[in-house]
């Protein structure tokens, strides 16, 4: 097959078969079938995601793509052009600013017709004191709701890409928009030798929704909107991260070229031959009345497309014309956007997702068409518990009202209309380890324990976090890269990595590995404080953690201790200790804290309560101290009898102010006439107390 001229359908059968092992090709032979493999899949790429006309399947596709990967690997076949290079290349420390080869400016808007009306008089007066009579027309087109973006290609080549930034430059995320299947490699057809496009990065609403209820049942936050998602995807300094999410592009102008075209209608032709894609949504109009009757139907269209779009982008055609008007330092002034009105409060239930808690809590969320709630855009709300989904009757597809509990947590108020024929059934199993589910009231529970890997890794989260062990380098993302390597199956097993395993990870290196099973042993034996805060038992955070350890002194005296003994410890209450003699009782939770054990993780014992010398008096500490770490005087002020709270309040007894203290509780102090002391007097109310 010529490489410059692709066959109509080329390999459409079984790659499995048609192909010789790798082993048995020479290297010319293993150069010839990589040029075809890689001119094949430019040409499926552009069928599946440019034309939207896929010819094979996605297995055969695969297996393209695994033979190529196979061949460049076996051979040292690189490739600056490769569809291999999709994949992603390596981490970077941070974003590289790049000056753009043209201004990417703005666009004038509004949402307004009235000012719509008065950009085609600014048009046509601009024109008509250029002595330009020609005819004008208009291109309309949607305005995407992502993120914009340069790309330049010469030689028909892709070279690099970058965001708008401030429109003179922008960061280089050349390896980041090299991952997006829709962006082309090489162009294709009669291309000029040089070409900037400006194009829009988003992430698809059916591929947003999926990728959201991914994240929501991992407990991590759901992006507010597709626009958030691709922006954030898009500054990752992990390419292979990006190359994972969904992400897509449409292209909608050129900014610099070797060939100009004399009007944006054949531009928009000509990115179709390229290879660059185009929305099919555009329309060529005769006026700026059609232009309006554009926008106003896609505004009811809005919801049936398959990208976010917040209006309609109206531009003079005619290239001559588009050079008579020129435009400002900020915009051009042969373009603009008609924007449609924010959507409020009122919007649709795309998806209703189970999230599983690092309890094993499971907490139905309605994932939302993005509305605009008091001034934030909310894009999922909780539905609370199955009772709630019955009492609301809510289902997929229904529009429902918003409102922001406490002005925080957004929640379904009401089911304006119902469009579907069956609400959402509550499933009777874990949607991520398929364990039974119990029902304890109104709330619901997979009994997986830490067996299911939602609850691990959160539990793995949790047990590294600050509240935790504080375990550097081990956040989220690389948590479910173990996880996914089968590095790690449950939390002893964090012990058990070995740096040689880990450097031979995507984005890892001997460096990062080493640190990590350093930080790790450094944390085989915690303060006590600190263990039953990561461990994960139900309503013990630091605090109540602290309350436990010093009560009980040691490890196998809290797992011992019964309801009623824990009730006796400061912040327990009986649903706490109830909470934590469930846990505790165990048989799944009590194995997984003796393998620990087994791993060398040996919480260390506190001293029991020392004295009663500062028996019931509250401090609270604002600002840093020399003496001791605000943490290490709170511990002190509770060793002997006294309590150290966060907030400053009518119980209070002294507010010890150090250096760069808080402004909110000095207030606080003065309006409750809480006395003020200072290091030095607290350090003397120690001393006459008989604790230092």
């Amino acid at each position: 097959m010529d490489a410059d001229a692709p066959a109509e359908n080329p390999y459409v059968t079984d790659p499995d078969t048609d192909f010789a092992p790798v082993e048995d090709l020479d290297a010319e032979a293993a150069r010839d079938q990589a040029a075809q493999l890689r001119e094949a899949i430019r040409y499926h790429d552009h069928r599946y995601y440019v034309e939207n006309d896929p010819v094979i399947g996605d297995r055969t596709y695969d297996a393209l793509f695994s033979r190529l990967v196979d061949l460049e690997e076996a051979f040292d076949l690189d490739s600056e052009d490769s569809p291999t290079r999709r994949v992603g290349g390596e981490p970077v420390d941070e974003l590289d600013t790049v000056e753009h080869v043209a201004p990417m400016l703005s666009i004038d808007q509004s949402g307004d017709r009235e000012d719509v009306e008065g950009f085609d008089d600014r048009v046509r007066d601009g024109l008509a004191d250029a002595d330009w009579d020609g005819e004008i027309e208009y291109v309309c087109e949607p305005k995407f709701d992502g993120l914009s973006v340069e790309v330049v290609y010469e030689d028909g080549r892709f070279q690099r890409a970058a965001t708008r930034g401030d429109g003179v430059e922008g960061d280089d995320v050349t390896e980041n928009v090299r991952t997006i299947p829709s962006v082309p490699q090489r162009l294709r057809g009669d291309y000029p030798e040089f070409l900037a496009v400006r194009g829009e990065v988003f992430m698809p609403k059916a591929a947003f929704r999926e990728y959201n209820r991914e994240r929501v049942e991992r407990g991590e936050d759901a992006f507010a909107n597709p626009r958030n998602a691709a922006a954030g995807t898009l500054r990752q300094l992990d390419p292979s991260i990006t190359a994972e999410r969904p992400l897509a592009v449409y292209f909608f102008d050129v900014l610099e070229t070797s060939d100009a075209p004399d009007s944006h209608w054949t531009q928009l032709s000509r990115f179709r031959d390229w290879g660059l894609r185009v929305a099919e949504e555009s329309e060529r109009v005769g006026d700026i009345e059609a232009a309006i009757d554009y926008r106003d139907r896609l505004l009811e269209a809005r919801d049936d497309l398959p990208y976010e779009i917040d209006g309609v982008v109206i531009k003079v055609d005619d290239g001559d014309a588009r050079e008579a008007l020129g435009a400002t330092s900020r915009h051009p002034r042969w373009a603009f956007a008609y924007k449609f009105p924010a959507r409020k409060e009122v919007t649709r239930v795309t998806d209703i997702v189970v999230q599983v808690g690092r309890t094993g809590r499971l907490t139905p969320v309605a994932l939302l068409e993005p509305v605009e709630v008091s001034g934030v855009t909310v894009s999922r709300a909780s539905l609370h518990n199955p009772d709630e989904i019955q009492r609301l009757g809510v289902g997929v597809g229904d529009t429902v009202r918003i409102k922001r509990a406490g002005d925080v947590i957004p929640d379904v108020e009401e089911v304006v209309e119902d469009r579907t024929e069956s609400h959402f059934e509550f499933p009777e199993h874990c949607p991520v380890c398929d364990s039974a589910v119990e029902r304890d009231g109104p709330m619901a529970f997979c009994t997986g324990g830490l067996a299911c890997p939602a609850q691990l890794e959160r539990a793995i989260e949790h047990y590294a976090s600050r509240t935790g062990l504080d375990v550097e380098g081990l956040g989220p993302e690389r948590i479910e890269q173990l996880m996914d390597a089968g590095l790690i199956e449950e939390l002893p097993d964090l012990y058990a990595l070995d740096p040689e395993a880990l450097a031979d990870l995507e984005g890892w290196g001997e460096r990062s590995a080493e640190k990590l099973v350093t930080e790790l042993d450094d944390a085989r034996e915690p303060p006590l404080p600190d263990f039953l805060a990561a461990i994960g038992v139900p309503e013990v955070g630091p605090s109540t953690a602290k309350s436990l350890a010093r009560e009980f002194g040691d490890l196998d005296s809290v797992l011992a201790a019964d309801a009623e003994q824990l009730q006796a410890v400061d912040d327990v209450g009986p649903t706490v200790a109830r909470e934590i003699r469930e846990f505790f009782d165990s048989e799944r939770n009590r194995a997984v804290i003796e393998r620990l054990r087994e791993r060398g993780v040996e919480p260390q014992a506190v001293e029991i309560e020392q004295g009663d010398a500062l028996d019931g008096e509250t401090f609270v500490f604002t600002g840093s101290l020399d003496e001791f770490t605000r943490s290490d005087a709170q511990d002190l002020v509770e060793a002997h009898g006294g309590s150290a709270t966060s907030s400053v309040s009518g119980n209070t007894d002294y507010l010890v102010v150090g250096e760069n203290p808080g402004a909110s509780k000095r207030e606080d102090a003065d309006e409750n006439d809480v006395p003020r002391i200072d290091e030095e007097e607290f350090l003397k109310l120690l001393d006459e107390r008989g604790v230092r």
